[in-house]
C-alpha cells in the first residue's frame, strides 16, 4: 500500500501542488518570522557586545526605580569627578567615561535626517582609549572640539564627505559643526535606520547639557584581578544613584528592551503564519475530500481485492505525510525570501531594522517542518476516514458517491454548538475581569479558532440562499470589471493575439446567460464543497474587516479627543510626530510677537503606589488652551497645582480610592519624594489623552527630573491658522529642524500615520491568508474541471463554445468567493463589535468604503482564481472527454 500511495501521489503531480500550496506559505512565513527575528537579535546582540568590547565593569547612573522604553526619561547623570577616583584605584587598569544623548543631523536641504523612526544617536568619544571604542574610523580623523564624525550610511546617502560642515541639533538651537571623519560600527554590517553622531567629551557634554556629568564609566580591570575583585573595589567608592554592573551584565540591560521587543515581534508575526496554516489547512482537507470522492471506484476496487479499512486509511494518510514533508521543506527554504521581504517591508513603513546576514537556525528547520507536517496530516484525517466508507460494491456502480458518515445528521446542530463556544469563550477572555494577559490571548485565540470552524461547518446551509443573492451580484459585478478593463486590458489583448494569427473571441461586455446560468448552477449543485471552498477566503476577509474596522475605531475617537481637549490653533511636535522635545523648542517659538498663549505637555515616569505610572506636567497657561472633562474639580485646578498639586484620571483615581483633597505620595526618578494633594479629577476622553495617570505643575516637574522634554506644545495666534502665521512659526523653529509646527488637523492626521502604517502591515501579512484562498478556490475548480470532464464534454459536443465554458468556470469562481466575502465581512464586523463593547479606546465604526473595496477584490480574486481552471476546461477536445473515465 506504500507503494500504491507514492505511485498514485506521483500520478497526481499537479493535484499534489495545488493541495500543497497552503501548507508551503503558511510554513514560509513561520520559518521566515523565526529567520528575521533571530537575524535582528544577532545584529542586536553584535552591537551590545561591540559596545563592552574589551570592557570589564560599567558604572551608570542610577534611577529609583525601573524605567520603561517609551524615550521619555532616562537614568540620571552622575558628577564627572567619579571618573578619577575610579582611575585610582588599584584595581582598574584604564578607565572612560562618557554622555550620550538624542543628536539630530541636519542635511543639507536644512530638514532633519531620519530614516524611518530610528533613533539618532549622539555620544562621547575618546580616541586615547581605543580599547572602549566600539567606532571604526573610515575616514579622515577623529573629532577635535567643536567636530563630528558621523556614520558612512548617513553620509553616502545624504552626500557628505569628511571636511564637510553639517548641523547637529542636540538639547539647544541647532549648530553648525565641521566633520572630521566618518566612521562605522564594529562588525555590524546594518545597525538599520539610526544615525551616529560622534564628539569629544566636552563637546558632547554641552551639546547634551551635561557639563560636569557623565552618563557611563567603562572600566579594564589591571592584570591579574578578576571580576569580582574589580567589582567590590568600585563598589566601595560608588556615590548614591550611581550603580557598577559587569560588561556582560550591562549589555544584557541595554537589550532587555530589545529582547522584550523581538519576542513581541516573533510572536505576532507567527499569528499570522498559524493564520495561514490554519486557511490552508481547510484547502488541504476540502482537496483531498473532493480527490476521494473522485476515487471513489479506485478505492471500491481495493476493497474489492481485499484492502482493509485501515489499508484505505493508511494509505490515504500517507500522501498527506509526504504531502506534508514536501510542504514543509519547500516553505521552509522559501521563508528565506520572506524574511528579506519582511525587511524590505518593515524599511518602506519607516522602521529600517539592524541586519547582519539572514540566520538559519535549527530551531527553524524543526519547528517549521514539525508545523508543517502536523498540520497536513490533521488536516487529511476527516477525508480519509470517508474513504474508508467506500464500500466494495461501489466497484461495479457507474457514478457510485462516497456514504454519508453516521454523524452527517449532527453537523448543523454541532456547527452551532462549535461556533456559540467560540463566542462563549470570546465574552469570557473580554468580560471576566482579573485574567492575566497570556490567559486572556489563549481565550481569544481559541474562540475566534472555534468560531470559525463552527461558521465554516455552517456555511454549507447558508450556500443555496446566498447563491440565489450572489448569482446576479456576480454575474453585473463581472460586467463592470469587464467593461472597465475592456479598453486597456481585454481588446488589446484580444488584437495581438490575431497579429499572430492565434484564435481568439472577440471580448464581449454583456453576460452570456447560458453560461453564468450554468456556472450558477454548479455552485448550488455540491453545497459543501462550495462552503468548504469559500471558508478559505471567510476567514481571511473576516480578519481583514476585524483590522480595517479596528483600525477605524481607533482613529475616530482619537480625533474627537483632541477636539475635546484642545481648543488650540496649532502644535508643535517632533519631525517623527512621536520624539519628545526639549523646552527651548517652544520657547523659541513663543518669541513670535503674535503667539498669544503657548502651553506644553511634559512627560516623564514616577512612582506611587508601589507601581510606576506616567506622569505629565503644565503651565500655568494650560487652562487657556487644554480642556478637561472634569469629574471632580473644574478649569481653574489646573492653576491651582502650585508645588504640591496634582490631578489624576477617573481610572486611577478609582483605583487608588482618590477624591479631592487626598493626598498621596509620589517618587521621581532622581529618588525625591513628592507629597501631593489631588486638586482635580478628569475623565479622559475615549480616543486617548495626552496626560499621565497623574499630571502637576512643570515647575515642580522641572525641579525633580533631570533634563526634562516636552511631548506636545499647543499654541494661539492672532489671526489663526494662516499662510502667514505658519510661515512665522516655521522661520522661529528654523534653529529646530527636528521640530514642526502643524495645524491641529494636521497634528490629528499626523498621529494617526502610524496607526496607518502598522494597518498597511496587517494587510500585507493577512494577504498571505487572501492568497492561500486563491490557491484553494484554483485547486477547487481545477479538481472539480477533471471530476466534470464528461459533463463538460457533452456540453461541448451539444455546442457550448470554448468563451461560454471560460464564463461558466468564472461564474462559479466568482460566486464562490462572493460567498466567503459575505459571511467573512460579516464575522469579522461582529468579531470587532464585542472589541468595541470591551475597550473604552475604540468605538464600533464602519469602515464602508474600504468594505465596498473588500467585496470589490473577493469578485477579483474569483476572476484571476478561474484563469486557468477555465482555460483548461475550454481546451478539453469532446471527444475524448465523452471517452474519459
Amino acid at each position: 500500500m506504500i507503494r500504491f500511495a507514492l505511485q498514485g501521489l506521483l500520478a497526481r503531480k499537479l493535484r499534489t501542488a495545488l493541495t500543497a500550496i497552503g501548507i508551503v506559505l503558511g510554513v514560509s512565513l513561520i520559518s521566515g518570522t523565526y529567520v528575521l527575528t533571530d537575524s535582528i537579535s544577532s545584529a542586536f546582540d553584535s552591537i551590545f557586545s561591540q559596545n563592552y568590547k574589551n570592557t570589564d565593569a560599567a558604572i551608570t547612573g542610577k534611577s529609583a526605580f525601573d524605567l520603561s522604553e517609551d524615550g521619555t526619561q532616562t537614568a540620571p547623570p552622575f558628577a564627572a569627578d567619579l571618573l578619577q577616583k575610579v582611575r585610582e584605584l588599584p584595581e582598574v587598569g584604564a578607565a572612560g567615561g562618557a554622555v550620550s544623548g538624542e543628536a539630530q543631523l541636519i542635511g543639507k536641504d536644512g530638514k532633519a535626517i531620519v530614516f524611518g523612526g530610528a533613533p539618532n544617536l549622539g555620544f562621547s568619544v575618546d580616541p586615547s582609549l581605543p580599547q572602549f571604542n566600539s567606532l571604526t574610523l573610515v575616514k579622515g580623523a577623529w573629532p577635535a572640539a567643536d567636530e563630528v564624525v558621523i556614520d558612512t550610511k548617513t553620509a553616502a546617502e545624504k552626500g557628505f564627505q569628511a571636511g564637510d560642515t553639517i548641523g547637529v541639533q542636540a538639547r539647544g538651537a541647532v549648530e553648525t559643526t565641521r566633520i572630521s571623519g566618518l566612521v562605522s560600527f564594529g562588525a555590524v554590517s546594518s545597525i538599520g535606520g539610526a544615525t551616529l553622531a560622534g564628539f569629544d567629551l566636552g563637546t558632547a557634554q554641552r551639546l547634551f547639557d551635561k557639563t560636569g556629568k557623565l552618563d557611563q564609566i567603562l572600566i579594564a580591570a589591571k592584570q591579574g584581578v578578576d571580576r569580582p575583585q574589580l567589582l567590590a573595589a568600585v563598589q566601595k567608592i560608588l556615590p548614591p544613584a550611581t550603580q557598577v554592573r559587569s560588561a556582560e551584565d550591562q549589555a544584557a540591560e541595554d537589550a532587555a528592551g530589545t529582547s522584550a521587543f523581538l519576542s513581541f515581534l516573533q510572536t505576532f508575526l507567527l499569528v499570522f503564519g498559524g493564520i495561514a496554516l490554519f486557511v490552508g489547512s481547510f484547502v488541504i482537507a476540502n482537496s483531498l475530500s473532493i480527490t476521494i470522492a473522485q476515487r471513489t471506484r479506485e478505492f471500491a476496487t481495493l476493497r474489492t481485492l481485499g484492502a482493509a479499512r485501515k489499508q484505505i486509511l493508511g494509505t490515504v494518510v500517507l500522501e498527506a505525510l509526504v504531502t506534508g514533508i514536501v510542504s514543509a521543506v519547500a516553505g521552509l527554504f522559501l521563508g528565506l525570501a520572506i524574511a528579506t521581504g519582511l525587511f524590505k517591508l518593515f524599511d518602506a513603513i519607516g522602521f529600517t531594522l539592524p541586519n547582519n546576514g539572514l540566520e538559519f537556525r535549527t530551531r527553524t528547520v524543526v519547528v517549521a517542518l514539525l508545523v508543517g507536517v502536523v498540520v497536513t496530516v490533521l488536516a487529511s484525517l476527516r477525508p480519509a476516514m470517508r474513504a474508508t466508507r467506500v464500500p466494495p460494491i461501489a466497484a461495479v456502480r457507474e457514478g457510485a458517491v462516497l456514504p454519508p458518515g453516521r454523524f452527517h445528521r449532527y453537523r448543523s446542530a454541532g456547527a452551532v454548538v462549535v461556533a456559540v463556544v467560540g463566542v462563549g469563550t470570546i465574552l469570557a477572555g473580554l468580560f471576566v475581569d482579573g485574567l492575566a494577559t497570556r490567559t486572556l490571548l489563549i481565550l481569544l485565540g481559541l474562540g475566534v479558532l472555534l468560531l470559525f470552524i463552527g461558521i465554516a461547518a455552517f456555511s454549507a446551509r447558508l450556500v443555496r440562499p446566498m447563491a440565489a443573492v450572489s448569482d446576479p451580484v456576480a454575474r453585473w459585478s463581472v460586467v463592470v470589471l469587464t467593461a472597465i478593463a475592456w479598453p486597456f486590458v481585454l481588446f488589446p489583448l484580444w488584437l495581438i493575439r490575431r497579429m499572430f494569427g492565434r484564435r481568439a473571441e472577440f471580448p464581449g461586455v454583456l453576460p452570456d446567460r447560458p453560461a453564468v446560468a450554468l456556472g450558477g448552477q454548479n455552485s448550488r449543485r455540491d453545497p459543501r464543497r462550495t462552503a468548504s471552498t469559500a471558508a478559505a477566503l471567510m476567514i481571511g476577509l473576516a480578519l481583514v474587516t476585524l483590522v480595517a474596522t479596528l483600525g477605524a475605531g481607533i482613529i475616530k475617537p482619537f480625533e474627537d479627543a483632541v477636539d475635546k481637549i484642545s481648543s488650540s490653533d496649532y502644535a508643535i511636535t517632533a519631525q517623527n510626530n512621536f520624539s519628545p522635545l526639549p523646552p527651548t523648542v517652544a520657547a523659541a517659538a513663543a518669541k513670535v510677537p503674535s503667539v498669544t498663549e503657548l502651553t506644553s505637555v511634559r512627560a516623564g515616569q514616577a512612582r506611587a503606589f508601589d507601581k510606576t505610572i506616567s506622569v505629565t506636567a503644565i503651565d500655568e497657561t494650560a487652562p487657556k488652551l487644554l480642556r478637561f472633562d472634569w469629574r471632580s474639580g473644574s478649569q481653574a485646578s489646573l492653576s491651582e497645582l502650585g508645588a504640591d498639586g496634582a490631578i489624576v484620571d477617573s481610572g486611577y483615581a478609582d483605583e487608588h480610592s482618590l477624591t479631592l483633597g487626598s493626598t498621596f505620595r509620589l517618587q521621581t526618578v532622581t529618588g525625591k519624594l513628592l507629597q501631593l494633594t489631588v486638586r482635580g479629577v478628569f475623565k479622559p476622553p475615549a480616543g486617548g489623552s495626552p496626560f499621565g495617570n497623574v499630571t502637576i505643575s512643570t515647575g515642580t516637574f522641572d525641579s525633580t527630573t533631570t533634563q526634562p522634554q516636552n511631548l506636545y506644545s499647543f499654541l494661539n495666534i492672532e489671526g489663526g491658522v494662516t499662510a502667514a502665521n505658519t510661515d512665522a512659526l516655521n522661520a522661529a523653529l528654523a534653529s529646530f529642524p527636528n521640530a514642526k509646527a502643524v495645524t491641529i488637523e494636521q497634528f490629528k492626521d499626523n498621529q494617526t500615520d502610524g496607526i496607518k502604517s502598522l494597518l498597511n502591515v496587517l494587510y500585507v501579512l493577512l494577504a498571505l491568508s487572501v492568497l492561500v484562498s486563491l490557491f484553494g478556490i484554483v485547486n477547487t475548480l481545477v479538481l472539480t474541471v477533471f471530476e466534470r470532464t464528461r459533463e463538460l464534454g457533452m456540453l461541448r459536443a451539444i455546442g457550448l463554445t470554448r468563451g461560454q465554458v471560460k464564463r461558466m468556470i468564472r461564474q462559479e469562481s466568482v460566486m464562490t468567493a462572493l460567498i466567503g466575502a459575505v459571511i467573512g465581512i460579516v464575522l469579522g464586523l461582529v468579531l470587532a463589535s464585542l472589541l468595541a463593547a470591551r475597550l473604552d479606546e475604540i468605538s464600533f465604526t464602519v469602515p464602508a468604503g474600504q468594505l465596498i473595496a473588500f467585496a470589490v477584490v473577493s469578485v477579483v480574486v474569483g476572476i484571476i482564481a478561474a484563469i486557468w481552471p477555465a482555460r483548461r476546461a475550454a481546451k478539453l477536445d469532446p471527444l475524448q472527454a465523452l471517452q474519459y473515465e
